[in-house]
């Protein structure tokens, strides 16, 4: 329960500090759906890492 917890709560951070990257210049022209399939990787991607962290740091320190 709390991996799940940490992977909702992580996703939703990640997703609200990738939307600050300027990516005006980056992506072709009239690519909006192909730039939002991007950030949805991106976003589960340090998802998992973060969360994969943040558990086992959670588990070795024996916090809970």
């Amino acid at each position: 329960m709390i991996k799940a917890t940490l992977y909702i709560t992580v996703l939703i951070i990640t997703i609200w500090a990738l939307e600050s990257i300027n990516t005006t210049g980056m992506f072709k022209k009239n690519r909006y759906y192909e730039t939002r399939v991007l950030y949805i990787i991106v976003s589960m991607a340090l998802s998992y890492l973060v969360v994969n962290f943040l558990y086992d740091f959670i588990i070795n320190t024996k916090l809970i």
